[in-house]
């Protein structure tokens, strides 16, 4: 444990702003540096939207299980920035997950930044068997489905969710069909896939250049689609109602408020499939 930390942290890049410190920042954690909380700033200046949108984001999430979590699915490979440390004891995603199972849950966390990974190994995994945090790229998803805790934590013989939230990567349009098509053909029958996608649908026109010369600046390589484009990546498999829509508009709860009223706001759309 100690030297998988120390090898992760002689990684990090503290003055470039990564996608998964903002996200954490955005959300109210601590796991970030300056540069990210910066970008926050820039983005809300823009448009002011990040924070509400990335608490959109993980409410979407925590519905997301909790739905799957009722159709008896009780294995989830979380492929992204989804463990920020904004959220309070007991309401990260692998909580909701317990809380929404009857069985005990098993939940694996892949991620690329060698923060969040060192962290989330510190303070999750000595407390619980139920939970594993493995440092991979969506880019490289054969590298992922490789390695040996992935292999083996997860039983791949019996129904799994896997939640893309790291689409923001895929910024190459035949590679990310790839990682759907790899992705459904490796998880059993009967398993879901739950998708979040980046989009500038719901930017008044004006705000867009802006949005767009920041976004050169900071993350240059962010991939945006459209809801169609985003369509395209899910075609051919059974689209949970309602479909894809804006993260708000996914089976709303009493309690979820962020970007409720515009749910445009929240900048992402959201879906979850069942692989036959």
């Amino acid at each position: 444990m100690h030297q998988r930390a120390v090898r992760n942290l002689a990684n990090l890049e503290t003055t470039q702003a990564r996608i998964t410190r903002i996200f954490d920042a955005a959300a109210g954690g601590k796991n970030h540096f300056l540069a990210d909380k910066d970008t926050v700033r820039h983005f809300d200046q823009a448009a002011p939207a990040l924070t509400t949108a990335a608490r959109a984001v993980l409410d979407f999430l925590t519905r997301v299980i909790r739905h799957l979590a009722a159709e008896g699915v009780d294995q989830y490979l979380i492929v992204g920035s989804g463990i920020p440390s904004g959220p309070a004891a007991g309401q990260a995603l692998h909580d909701a997950a317990r809380q929404a199972c009857e069985a005990q849950p098993r939940v694996l966390y892949v991620e690329n930044n060698p923060m969040v990974v060192t962290m989330a190994q510190a303070t999750i995994e000595p407390f619980t068997d139920l939970v594993r945090v493995v440092e991979g790229d969506i880019r490289e998803i054969d590298e992922v489905l490789r390695q040996h805790v992935v292999r083996t934590f997860i039983d791949w013989d019996r129904p799994v969710a896997v939640l893309l939230m790291s689409t923001y990567s895929l910024n190459d349009d035949e590679y990310a069909h790839y990682v759907i098509k790899r992705l459904r053909h490796t998880a059993a029958g009967g398993s879901f896939l739950g998708l979040l996608h980046t989009t500038f649908d719901g930017i008044p026109a004006e705000l867009l250049p802006a949005i767009r010369d920041l976004l050169a600046m900071t993350l240059p390589h962010l991939a945006i689609r459209s809801k169609d484009e985003v369509a395209a990546l899910l075609e051919g498999l059974d689209l949970v109602a309602p479909g894809l829509v804006w993260v708000p508009d996914w089976r709303p709860a009493g309690d979820d408020l962020a970007c409720r009223e515009e749910p445009s706001t929240s900048g992402n759309y959201g879906a979850v499939a069942r692989i036959p």
